[in-house]
């Protein structure tokens, strides 16, 4: 017999997959069907408190993150929205500072099923409109909403004046959905900017800083560029933010890699430009640095079966995971690894097949002593072992195939010295090792 709580799992996915079943396109982005839905709901979006709305290609999770991290440190109740998710679906929806109730997400489910009817709703759509719901519901001081798509066009988009947008470095992905050049999609991106509502955006390569300071001037938006009104650097064991003439001498946060400094900063640029109605001071700041937490973003392993495989080897072996998947991701993890000198780096990657393994492991380049391909668990839009080798191949990397990441690990173990296995590729990689890792 089923428990309760394995019940209350397969209610919720029963759930989502007959809401699924109303508009079987994944992806199809509009805001008709949100803004008809939410209507029926009694427009919740419009019953939240200050709305901060991120978007960008890479960095919008930990920027996420280490907002989240800084307002709780200072006291406050965050409502967050992110996705996607790596292991449980509720991990998208932080009601107040706790992750949604099982219970509570299914009956938030059924109750938007039941307004949308039979009208065709994508996935991503009606569980906005869930979390709207459930915003509404509960008080907080701040919420945190993550696009999932672009930005113009994102279900997220329906908040008519938040209290800031966000932006984080845009590069080429999703062209399918966002345009073809860099210029398309930062403006979709760029899409998020209100009138009157100032955005905080990260240093851009010049053709998305001129579409996105082009809208921002259209629509009356205050841009807060980076390298203008904010910059940040690394400073001996700490990193020193600057914003107008205020300087912070902070401690590095908890977050590896060196891109994480930078989302840091980007975050600290945020928090001052909501200094006057959020106001959060250095001593909350620097807490949040030391206590951010986003797993499946450069994060070490260090328990679980499969670091036990490591540490029946040799002590010496590390394990580390990340979810990058484009090229933006693979330049900044591939920067990160010319700073791992002390030990060989082995990659096990695997990628869906909207992606180029070729272009994501290119910036690696000589540093990868051995990489291993593998499909990902339960993803049919995965490719196989074989076609994801092919593309590390064709980057120049020595590669072999396996059937699953243990398997890989194991070859790795086997036939090389210690050293570092990081597991890359696909966020559903990732949250499919830390499934199996527990």
């Amino acid at each position: 017999m089923n428990s309760p709580s394995r019940r209350r799992a397969l209610n919720s996915d029963a759930v989502l997959d007959r809401l699924t079943r109303l508009h079987p396109k994944s992806i199809d982005l509009s805001l008709g069907r949100i803004e008809t839905l939410l209507r029926r709901l009694g427009n919740p979006h419009e019953s939240l408190p200050p709305v901060i709305h991120v978007a960008g290609t890479n960095g919008k999770g930990s920027l996420v993150a280490f907002l989240r991290a800084f307002h709780e440190a200072a006291g406050r109740r965050v409502h967050v929205y992110t996705s996607p998710h790596l292991v449980r679906f509720a991990e998208r929806i932080r009601i107040a500072g706790i992750l949604i109730d099982e219970a509570a997400l299914v009956a938030l489910l059924e109750e938007c099923e039941t307004a949308s009817g039979e009208d065709p709703i994508t996935f991503f759509e009606v569980t906005t409109a869930a979390a709207f719901l459930a915003f509404s519901r509960s008080p907080a001081d701040v919420c945190i909403l993550e696009t999932g798509l672009g930005g113009r066009l994102d279900a997220t988009n329906v908040i008519a004046k938040p209290a800031l947008t966000a932006i984080t470095p845009v590069s080429m992905d999703h062209q399918d959905y966002l345009g073809d050049t860099l210029a398309a999609i930062a403006g979709e991106k760029a899409g998020i900017l209100k009138p009157g509502v100032a955005c905080v955006c990260a240093a851009q390569e010049p053709a998305a800083q001129q579409v996105i300071a082009e809208r921002a001037k259209a629509v009356g938006a205050p841009l807060v560029a980076e390298g203008v009104e904010w910059s940040t650097a690394r400073r001996k064991e700490g990193m020193v933010v600057r914003t107008g003439n205020r300087e912070r001498n902070l401690p590095l946060p908890a977050l590896v890699g060196e891109f994480q400094i930078a989302n840091a900063g980007h975050a600290v640029a945020c928090a001052d430009a909501l200094a006057d109605i959020l106001p959060i001071g250095d001593d909350a700041i620097a807490e949040g640095l030391r206590s951010v937490s986003w797993p499946g973003r450069l994060q070490r392993l260090t328990r679980g079966p499969l670091v036990d495989m490591l540490a029946g080897e040799d002590t010496d072996w590390e394990l580390w995971l990340d979810g990058g998947h484009n090229p933006a991701a693979g330049q900044a993890l591939a920067k990160q690894a010319r700073q791992w000198r002390d030990k060989s780096l082995h990659i096990v990657f695997g990628m869906l097949n909207n992606r180029n393994p070729a272009e994501f492991l290119m910036p690696f380049g000589m540093r990868v002593r051995q990489a291993v391909a593998v499909p990902i668990p339960g993803q049919p839009n995965s490719l196989s072992a074989a076609e994801a080798a092919d593309g590390a191949a064709r980057a120049g990397m020595p590669v072999a195939a396996a059937p699953d990441v243990a398997t890989a690990i194991r070859a790795l173990l086997r036939n090389h010295k210690p050293g570092r296995i990081l597991i890359t590729g696909s966020l559903y990689l990732a949250g499919s090792v830390l499934c199996e890792n527990g």
